[in-house]
């Protein structure tokens, strides 16, 4: 059960107590049944997550003095009141000393319900924005494997068994689900964290310039002038991390080079007259099954099983949703950061999104959306006064911008399947993106 269906429930009376238990239990919450006030007070801090529901009719403590017992503890913590013996004086005096709801007995389960949900959900947002500000508040801006699902917890324990063994490993997943996060896990949790870590972008790497770019070419070469020596990218790699992203995107005489370098362990600069020693962690990343490449022949069957020594696998976002608010919450803070703006309050409409989204962009989709946020919050500041005083061509634009945006973002930045989404040509959905000052490449989704 979630811990904002928790419902710490308070009644003297055990015959209604366990009664009001079954009810709510059916109806999906986690009751906690407490005989006396003074009981459900013990632990009761202001990091509880789930609500309050009291009679106040009990003895020593009444629900009105726990109202004000829990105000002190924590006044946004949702306490609705019950009572058979109520009258308007009471509701007006319980709801002016805080409570979250006051209802008289008997109450329909229809209306309970209606009114714990209320509050738990209104909990949920407040528990959650002390969540960002303690990340804001935090100094630690690298967290590399956020999140709270069992998956989570198995991909920490992979992460440190290859990162122990130092055996190359396939990283593989659907786009922006975080696979170059993982890859820099591993290489930080090695015995090779203070080397490189050399990310190869596999999907804009040139045939013909491989030679110079990552071998390099010493003095005296026709490449170079002769006092000068060109090193490769191989050579800042050495004792560290070779991260292949996007391998299956990798070029056939491409996948043959890095094969021979990664079994032979050393290379030769251009006009070198010795080799030099290669010592590398290998890891590599795909959206696609290789396997499935290999057979076809798009993949070489070779560098296949060399990179597949250990295989990881990260499943999308919407099978591990406890993973989606940790993942917010740090990139909010790292958007707070690169425009020097203090982290936002998080708005009902936001985390009703973060709590019911199935994120088929994943990682990346949920970024621009934190980085959106951060940007919506600015702009609200900045203003006169309410999004009512703005003029209506101001907020279609606005409008017109944003929707261009989360669809660009949910497509990867792949325009042709943003222009079928929004029912636009081509030329339109260039002319609005030039007009709004988006550029696409942004948008594009990266591991």
């Amino acid at each position: 059960m979630k811990d904002g269906n928790l419902v710490r429930l308070i009644d003297n009376d055990p015959d209604l107590l366990e009664t009001l238990e079954q009810s709510l239990r059916i109806s999906g919450f986690a009751p906690e049944p407490f005989a006396s006030g003074a009981d459900a007070l013990n632990g009761l801090g202001s990091d509880y997550p789930g609500v309050i529901l009291s009679d106040v009719r009990m003895p020593e403590i009444d629900g009105m003095q726990l109202l004000g017992k829990i105000r002190n503890i924590d006044p946004d913590l949702p306490v609705i009141l019950m009572t058979g013996h109520g009258d308007i004086d009471m509701a007006v005096s319980a709801m002016r000393n805080g409570a979250w709801d006051f209802i008289t007995k008997p109450v329909g389960l229809d209306m309970l319900v209606a009114a714990l949900r209320r509050a738990s959900q209104s909990r949920a947002l407040v528990m959650e924005n002390r969540r960002l500000r303690r990340v804001a508040d935090h100094s630690e801006n690298d967290v590399l494997l956020l999140g709270e699902s069992d998956v989570t917890a198995a991909l920490r324990q992979s992460v440190l068994r290859i990162a122990e063994a130092g055996v190359d490993v396939l990283i593989e997943g659907p786009t922006g689900i975080g696979k170059e996060y993982v890859a820099r896990a591993i290489h930080r949790a090695g015995p090779r964290r203070s080397r490189s870590f050399m990310h190869v972008a596999c999907d804009v790497l040139e045939e013909s310039r491989f030679a110079l770019d990552f071998l390099g070419s010493d003095a005296g070469h026709s490449s170079a002038s002769r006092q000068t020596r060109l090193p490769g990218r191989l050579e800042t790699a050495h004792r560290g991390t070779l991260f292949l992203d996007r391998v299956d995107l990798l070029p056939l005489p491409l996948q043959a080079q890095f094969l021979r370098l990664i079994e032979a362990r050393e290379y030769w600069s251009l006009g070198a007259v010795s080799a030099r020693p290669l010592h590398l962690h290998v890891l590599a990343s795909t959206r696609t099954d290789l396997a499935q490449m290999v057979e076809a022949g798009t993949f070489r069957e070779d560098l296949y099983y060399r990179l597949s020594s250990a295989r990881i696998n990260i499943p999308p976002l919407q099978k591990r949703r406890e993973d989606i608010l940790p993942y917010f919450r740090l990139f909010l803070r790292q958007a707070s950061v690169n425009i020097g703006k203090p982290v936002p309050v998080l708005t009902p409409a936001a985390h009703a999104k973060l709590t019911t989204y199935d994120w088929p962009g994943n990682l990346r989709e949920l970024q621009r959306f934190a980085e959106l946020q951060l940007l919506d919050h600015e702009e609200s500041r900045e203003s006169d006064g309410p999004a009512a005083s703005k003029s209506l061509a101001s907020l279609i634009t606005s409008y017109e911008a944003r929707i261009i945006a989360e669809t660009l973002t949910a497509t990867g930045g792949n325009a042709t399947q943003a222009m079928k989404r929004l029912q636009i040509s081509r030329k339109t959905l260039y002319d609005k993106v030039n007009k709004h000052k988006l550029q696409i490449v942004k948008f594009r989704l990266k591991g």
